[in-house]
């Protein structure tokens, strides 16, 4: 832009901007351009504007004596009494609207907006979008706080929304916030921006933040989408789009998109043509409900743009910062763009040193679910508040249920000892805010306002992974303060068995050595739901019951089978990369016969054993014809965790395998697949859990390359002893001299052929002496349940201690 207004104290273009500007534009115009400047020649794309300084506001407040009767009106304001402040508020708002603004700040705006408009015959349409002086400060999210406009067209309707956006600075909750924080709010002032839009009211747009938003995990980039203007999405009005990209594969360029939750996305905000508003929200098809809003390559393509962003303001403050991004899809060109970005406030300043573990002693039941906000547990009283100006009613403690949070309910959120609401996805506007008060909160749960019912005692827990369940009742729960000092590691690696790909980032956070354990079956049962034969056979199914719920699953994928290898894959990934560059060991699954029928469509596929435990299980499966196509689609998967994500810490295992040739048809399989021992570091292990495994050892360790002992199935197998019996229970005891034998026999026998070895079954979680007994073995590796990580540690470093005494 040649033709500009030079030397005009009220306008500065986004490449006169840079992020120390902030006092002059406001954290959102000086991150805007700081970004237009600094990272164009890198790829990332944001929109052309100017800024309207934060010396225009004051000029505005001077010249026509607003500043002083502003400072009247709130002297003596009460936040805490909320009709006081909607008074108050509300007042300071009507005197900024009803004052002219001055001739020579209207003549700027105008005058700037034609050369934005570059000539065009039509006016232009610009987003409008507020920028305080004291906005978007790494310790202090002001989000939400002041308004945005989106599609403003001309010079009276830009007018008329500049003005509306200094009257946005005294909204009830942003008066009430700035209280809060302690800024005075005769230092604070106003920047606007002005944008040119992007026309994602054809496509899509959302926010992504570069850390995990609940867990704070910093390797992870997360996107909301959903379509039309991204308004919805950060005012929580939708159910959006949700997936994760991992950070340091992608860096190496790698496609590590390690999950993907089509959200249901009900309306879309979209320009209200001739009509009386700027936008209004219209429903969304069906169809499009079903489909997820970007594809992987745009996922992939905002996910390094995330990180692109992320390193340059690292760099540029010399620390680590996480960014809160928005970003938008032109329908028109297909472009994807960045309309804001600003530190991320509430996980970036969390204490490293030490971890809070909420954990229910015991559940009743599920009277709503949604997706998590936090990792916490709150309980009180229901209290159902469908409209804002019906917050009065709020009393502290209570759970607040509504349909949708914005900021307008900051000044009750403070008081609830958990919220709950139909829509929002975990990158709105009521998320983070309820993060920076520490409340749980769960967003997107579709029908809580009419199910949850006035003071009716309930609990939220946000302890249990992405989903976050409403119990009825108020259930005990326990808080554990864990110091993560930084303790010194034990010779003998103490790993983690990990089953739900949701807790992994969460879990990730404990000391540890890796993964011993991950389990495919937990995927398979609460995320896939289907026999993966079933999957492949879709088109020839005749149960028209079966065919509809696998329809329900999997309508966003036209390919059947490539949803059970796409969703197994994210629930791998998300593990593998919770804990990378650590060894993940993913054990292949392990289903009985009649655990497979219990899926979706499964009983046309499997026999009825009289013993399951024994029967058609493990390695036997992979080759066999009747289930070979299914391992087939487990091996896609895992090659796709590897090779596609990059996540070469994953070695996979495989369960009750009987003999060394079974072992040898196993290997041969994998590799038809794309899975060669050997490739890229791919490491196969066994579990060592028939006698056969213990007295063929030396053999066994020719095929694979380590043990993994699951000490559950051998000491059933040693003593002879069903394990689901209740009769013989008593005598299932893995203490037992014979177990122990082997165990000790196993180790030796490894060792001897320079193979690994540990355990990863539930013996030493629950006996610390067994722990020491494996030490003293010389074992290299203890997979416990993460509640006995820490203690367990802690033992084995004293075992250790004195054994070189």
């Amino acid at each position: 832009m040649n033709i500009r207004q030079k030397n005009n104290p009220y306008i500065l273009w986004f490449d006169e901007i840079k992020v120390e500007d902030v006092p002059v534009v406001g954290g959102k115009n000086a991150s805007l351009g700081e970004m237009y400047r600094e990272l164009a020649s890198k790829g990332v794309k944001v929109p052309n504007g100017f800024a309207l300084t934060a010396q225009a506001y004051r000029d505005f407040l001077r010249e026509t004596s607003l500043d002083a009767r502003i400072a009247d009106i709130l002297k003596d304001l009460n936040i805490h009494d909320l009709a006081n402040l909607r008074q108050r508020g509300g007042q300071v708002r009507r005197v900024i609207l009803s004052v002219p603004l001055p001739a020579n700040l209207e003549q700027a705006i105008v005058e700037a907006y034609d050369q934005l408009s570059g000539g065009a015959e039509e006016p232009l349409d610009v987003a409008v979008r507020s920028s305080a002086t004291a906005e978007d400060l790494p310790d202090a999210s002001f989000a939400g706080q002041q308004e945005t406009y989106l599609n403003v067209q001309g010079h009276q309707a830009l007018l008329e929304t500049c003005k509306r956006c200094f009257a946005s600075l005294f909204t009830d909750r942003a008066i009430s916030y700035r209280v809060d924080k302690g800024f005075d709010h005769t230092r604070v002032a106003l920047s606007i921006g002005v944008q040119r839009m992007v026309r994602s009211d054809l496509a899509a747009a959302g926010v992504l933040f570069t850390i995990d938003t609940e867990t704070g995990f910093k390797d992870a980039v997360l996107i909301n989408a959903s379509y039309g203007l991204g308004e919805n999405v950060v005012q929580g009005s939708v159910n959006p789009d949700e997936y994760y990209v991992f950070k340091p594969t992608l860096k190496q360029g790698f496609r590590p998109i390690i999950h993907k939750m089509c959200g249901s996305k009900e309306f879309k905000l979209i320009y209200d043509v001739g009509g009386s508003k700027m936008v209004k929200n219209v429903p969304v098809s069906p169809e499009d409900r079903t489909r997820f809003a970007i594809t992987d390559e745009e996922i992939l393509t905002l996910a390094r743009w995330g990180c692109i962003i992320e390193d340059h303001y690292s760099a540029k403050r010399g620390r680590p910062s996480p960014m809160d991004i928005e970003w938008a899809k032109d329908g028109h060109t297909g472009e994807l763009f960045i309309v804001q970005a600003r530190p991320e406030t509430v996980q970036s300043r969390k204490s490293l040193d030490m971890m809070e573990s909420y954990q229910l002693k015991e559940r009743g039941p599920v009277l709503v679910k949604g997706r998590s906000v936090g990792e916490k547990i709150g309980q009180g009283p229901v209290r159902v508040i469908r409209n804002v100006h019906h917050i009065q009613q709020f009393q502290k403690g209570e759970v607040l249920v509504t349909d949708k949070t914005d900021p307008d309910w900051e000044p009750i959120m403070k008081k609830a000892a958990g919220i709950v609401t139909n829509r929002g996805g975990r990158t709105c506007h009521a998320a983070i805010v309820s993060r920076e008060l520490g409340l749980p909160a769960i967003v997107g749960s579709g029908d809580a306002t009419e199910i949850l019912q006035d003071q009716q005692a309930v609990t939220v827990s946000c302890a249990e992974g992405d989903t976050g369940f409403v119990y009825e009742g108020a259930l005990p729960f326990e808080v554990e303060q864990i110091t993560l000092e930084s303790l010194t590691r034990p010779k003998t690696k103490v790993m983690m068995n990990v089953g739900n790909p949701q807790e992994a980032f969460s879990l990730s956070f404990i000391p540890n050595d890796g993964v011993g354990l991950a389990r495919l079956e937990f995927i398979i049962n609460t995320a896939i739901k289907i026999h993966p034969l079933a999957l492949l056979d879709y088109h020839q199914l005749t149960d028209p019951t079966v065919k509809s719920e696998i329809q329900k699953l999997t309508s966003s994928y036209p390919d059947k089978s490539q949803f059970f290898i796409d969703t197994l894959a994210q629930g791998v990934g998300m593990i593998a990369a919770a804990f990378y560059p650590s060894d993940v060991i993913v054990r292949m699954s392990d289903f009985k016969s009649n655990e497979y029928a219990n899926l979706i469509g499964g009983k046309q596929y499997e026999p009825v054993e009289e013993n399951p435990m024994l029967g058609f299980r493990g390695a036997s499966r992979y080759y066999d014809p009747r289930y070979q196509a299914g391992f087939a689609l487990e091996c896609q998967a895992m090659k796709k965790v590897r090779k596609e994500m990059g996540l070469i810490n994953v070695k996979l295992m495989i369960p009750f395998c009987r003999t060394v040739e079974e072992g040898k048809h196993v290997i041969s399989e994998m590799e038809k697949h794309g899975l060669k021992q050997g490739d890229n570091g791919l490491e196969v292990y066994v579990m060592c859990e028939i006698p056969s495994n213990v007295i063929l050892a030396e053999q066994f360790a020719e095929v694979f390359d380590g043990f993994s002992i699951g000490s559950n199935d051998l000491t059933q197998l040693v003593l002879g002893v069903d394990r689901d019996s209740e009769i013989v229970a008593h005598i299932f005891n893995e203490r037992n001299p014979a177990v122990k034998t082997f165990i000790a026999q196993v180790i030796k026998s490894a060792k001897a052929k320079g193979r690994k070895i540990g355990i990863c079954g539930q013996a030493p979680s629950d006996y610390p002496e067994f722990s020491q007994f494996l030490v003293e073995q010389g074992i290299d590796s203890i997979s416990l349940n993460p509640d006995a990580v820490m203690k367990t540690t802690k033992s084995i470093l004293e075992m250790e201690k004195s054994l070189s005494a």
